[in-house]
């Protein structure tokens, strides 16, 4: 499969509110504009989603707009004890949500009952602060130079379409406080990840989500991998980033595992890359709203294997901190 690479800024968008064909690919920075997102047909969804990996703890956090409802979550997860603290609001019609056009275009922002997010741009990174009750954190997300990461645009149609941005292994530091105990953030050993997501989708979708940050053998590595909701589209959403820089994967990857024991290795292969991920905790979600639902399984566990540089290198990577999701919706 042949992707093209973007490497000029471009509109999402035609005026009338379908697809750019000169938007579709792939490009290293988020250079493709959606602010014309809101013309035409509706079910446009708009998302922000954080995770932070750290010694100690798992930082999550979400700010969304899918059409009809706004829906938030934050949540703090124990890696010791496997406690977590946890609040989601699904507010319909969508309201007291605030999103970008943008990647660092401006502040996202998320207001519910017993829950604040902020969002920020800030000189060399972004700042991630929220509060639920028991919980809160307040990290910043480092943006070092020369940084690369996956923008794809995603086409299933003129009318349906997703952009997504992929940005692994940013460095992070900062504070999280459970229960009024205040925990380092530690840079140097903390991870940043993010899913930012604009467009606009079918009703009916499932898909597969793997990351992966850290420092394995004295290098960098962050993993991006996907499936299913890519398939016969042209476009993915894999790539391998080694001290920064992006290697793309244009290959559709193979992922293997136990839908009745999630905490068994998964498997993820092609284009080069060969990977098992071990699970250590299951995060489980159900909503259902009468025509909407959602399922989803994200496994928080390591990765390990090896990704081959085409015309260079092969990589060996071990003890990478991340996860692995199956997710279907209706929505």
């Amino acid at each position: 499969m042949t992707e093209r690479e973007l490497t000029a800024p471009v509109s999402l968008t035609l005026p009338n509110g379908g697809v750019n064909p000169d938007a579709i690919g792939w490009a290293r920075q988020p250079v493709v504009d959606t602010a014309g997102l809101g013309r035409g047909l509706g079910r446009n969804k708009r998302w922000e989603y954080w995770n932070v990996t750290t010694p100690t703890h798992i930082l999550a956090l979400t700010v969304s707009s899918i059409d009809y409802a706004a829906v938030h979550e934050v949540w703090v997860f124990d890696r010791a004890t496997q406690r977590s603290w946890g609040k989601g609001a699904t507010v319909i019609p969508s309201r007291g949500a605030e999103l970008p056009a943008n990647v660092e275009s401006g502040p996202a922002r998320a207001r519910a009952k017993d829950l604040e997010i902020d969002i920020t741009p800030a000189p060399r990174g972004t700042r991630l602060r929220a509060r639920i009750p028991g919980a809160s954190f307040d990290v910043f997300a480092e943006l070092p130079d020369g940084h690369e990461r996956l923008a794809v645009v995603v086409p299933w149609s003129s009318t349906r379409f997703q952009y997504t941005v992929k940005d692994v292994a940013r460095p992070a530091s900062g504070t999280v406080t459970v229960d009024g105990v205040t925990h380092e953030v530690p840079a140097g050993q903390s991870w940043a990840v993010l899913d930012h997501g604009r467009g606009r989708w079918p009703y009916d979708i499932a898909w597969n989500w793997g990351a992966g940050s850290g420092v394995s053998h004295g290098r960098t590595i962050g993993i991006q991998v996907g499936g299913r909701w890519t398939e016969g589209t042209g476009s993915t959403e894999n790539a391998f980033f080694v001290d920064g820089r992006l290697h793309k994967i244009h290959d559709e990857l193979t992922w293997e595992y136990d839908v009745a024991e999630w905490r068994r290795p998964w498997q993820v292969a092609g284009g080069g890359l060969t990977a098992s991920f071990t699970p250590f905790f299951d995060k489980t979600a159900r909503t259902q709203l009468g025509v909407i639902s959602s399922r989803t399984d994200q496994c928080f566990g390591h990765w390990a294997g090896t990704f081959a540089i085409p015309g260079g290198e092969t990589v060996a990577f071990d003890g990478i901190l991340g996860w692995a999701e199956e997710v279907h919706n209706r929505w």
